[in-house]
């Protein structure tokens, strides 16, 4: 039987999927990996949580990339860049391997973003969740927390495009990738109903994998 122990939450910006994903660890009491994991990164690497915001979910820039290799054909690295400064997307995802690892021993977690889906590809313990909504909704969510209209259209627009590329870039892979998930779901539905759909969908998957167990001892 296979039982789900970790739920990975892919969204697109504005979605409201770090507001589902917090509800959801709430309901389940799982521990919530968003905030919390960039703080983790940022110790693991020694070095501010700015730093690895910097960093999620997109590549490096082309200015950073050019000093990357000027850094890294120097004689003296410190003398150039910080450790901050050197912190990259490649050091970002190894030690988000290192962590996914660790929090996928441990289970019980509700995982947002960072490429969790891919790394835990291959693990049937894991619920992979996709949230999307239509642009006017992502725009809605976005002023309800402060941001302009035009600032709102701007981010839903970039970020999105960044993520696109990042998961090209490091899982070779499109985003999102439709066959990856077990649910894909409108947000525009309430996130209520979205909560209450996860966690259904969910029990049914687990009935059914309970099941076809049940048949196949009975075969033996």
């Amino acid at each position: 039987m296979s039982t789900f122990r970790i739920i990975t939450v892919e969204r697109e910006f504005g979605s409201g999927g770090g507001a589902i994903a917090t509800q959801i660890a709430d309901r389940l009491s799982w521990k919530l990996w968003d905030q919390a994991l960039t703080q983790e990164i940022a110790r693991i690497a020694k070095v501010d949580c700015s730093a690895v915001e910097r960093c999620e979910e997109r590549l490096d820039g082309r200015l950073h990339r050019l000093a990357k290799a000027f850094w890294r054909g120097s004689y003296e690295p410190r003398a150039l860049l910080t450790d901050a400064q050197t912190f990259d997307a490649d050091c970002m995802v190894s030690t988000m391997q290192q962590i996914m690892e660790r929090i996928a021993e441990q289970g019980q977690a509700v995982v947002v973003g960072r490429g969790a889906p891919y790394f835990l590809r291959e693990r049937e313990d894991t619920f992979r969740l996709f949230v999307y909504a239509p642009t006017a909704e992502k725009i809605r969510r976005l002023r309800e927390l402060g941001k302009s209209e035009h600032e709102a259209e701007e981010l839903v627009e970039s970020v999105d495009r960044d993520r696109i590329a990042y998961v090209k870039h490091y899982f070779d892979a499109d985003w999102p990738t439709r066959s990856l998930y077990h649910l894909m779901i409108n947000t525009s539905m309430g996130d209520e109903n979205v909560i209450a759909t996860v966690l259904n969908s969910m029990r049914l998957l687990e009935e059914k994998s309970a099941g076809k167990t049940s048949q196949l001892r009975g075969v033996l």
